[in-house]
């Protein structure tokens, strides 16, 4: 798996997203899933253009903003996916009563993994590869980004496809194919993960930089 990786890494180094999609269709079946922060619908728009009822990730990690359920909820009804909602093995109740309220303000990483990692890694074992809509320009830890990616941690193929667009071209994307976009993008939000942790962005600013602003954490620890 790992050498299948390699050799499609340079093969679809600068293929169109939906041959880099249709790739790993063809080579993994129902054995590929797309994963959704739900910030909008684009790599899903892609993926089930390819291929019409993949699986579809989306983790509730108990702290969503409205808007974000909401957005879920629409792209299952409107686009041909098989949508999977994954929750914590523990509720926020249960979280709060065992390691102290608001986790998320005292020790983030831990918070993030419990409610994001730890989840994701349960479900993903159902799968031999992924598929995300992570890009390079996002933050300087995802600069490397390869097309096609070997995932050491997880033992699986993970699929970037839109891995070298830009925010101009998701944004012509979104534009050109009315695709479904989280309507807190337009509220000051371009990045949005939990509510707790998420904080507007001022015009002109770092896209991510209501993401854990003030801690010096810049990932989740799905992606990094």
């Amino acid at each position: 798996m790992r050498a299948l990786a390699e050799q499609a890494a340079e093969q679809l180094a600068d293929a169109p997203a939906e041959q880099a999609i249709r790739w790993a269709v063809d080579t993994f079946g129902e054995r590929v899933c797309v994963t959704s922060s739900m910030t909008d619908a684009v790599i899903i728009s892609l993926a089930c253009a390819v291929h019409p009822g993949i699986d579809v990730i989306f983790l509730d990690t108990g702290y969503h903003f409205a808007e974000t359920i909401g957005t879920r909820d629409a792209v299952q009804a409107v686009y041909p996916v098989n949508l999977l909602t994954v929750i914590p093995s523990r509720t926020v109740a249960e979280q709060d009563a065992e390691l102290g309220p608001r986790l998320y303000g005292r020790n983030p990483d831990l918070c993030c993994y419990l409610r994001k990692v730890e989840p994701l890694e349960r479900v993903l074992q159902n799968y031999d590869a992924w598929i995300t809509g992570v890009r390079r320009d996002e933050t300087s830890q995802r600069r490397g980004t390869k097309v096609v990616e070997w995932d050491d941690r997880r033992e699986m193929v993970k699929v970037n496809p839109i891995a070298g667009w830009t925010a101009e071209q998701v944004d012509d994307f979104v534009v050109s194919n009315g695709v479904l976009v989280n309507p807190l993008v337009y509220d000051g939000y371009p990045s949005i993960g939990c509510a707790t942790c998420t904080a507007r962005v001022d015009p002109g600013a770092d896209p991510r930089s209501g993401r854990w602003a003030g801690t010096g954490k810049a990932e989740c620890g799905i992606h990094a």
